[in-house]
């Protein structure tokens, strides 16, 4: 997929939304439901992936010279 064409994580999440419902009412045929939940689970993958990588950025702080470190609480000062 080129760059362009990558969704962001909000589509990907509304998209997924709009799969759930359309599977919860059931009127999907066999074919169309695993289709469609195919397409949910790669999409739960892509959105999973983004929230772990979010999670690792958040969790790194910038060190005085530029270098990302991991970012520890020193409970003994807390």
């Amino acid at each position: 997929m080129e760059e362009k064409d990558k969704k962001t994580f909000e589509e990907n999440i509304q998209e997924l939304e709009i799969i759930v419902k359309e599977l919860e009412t059931g009127s999907c045929s066999l074919n169309d439901t695993m289709d469609k939940f195919t397409k949910g689970m790669n999409l739960a993958k892509v959105c999973g992936d983004e929230l772990k990588s979010a999670t690792e950025k958040v969790n790194k702080i910038l060190s005085e010279n530029g270098e990302l470190k991991d970012f520890e609480i020193d409970e003994k000062q807390a």
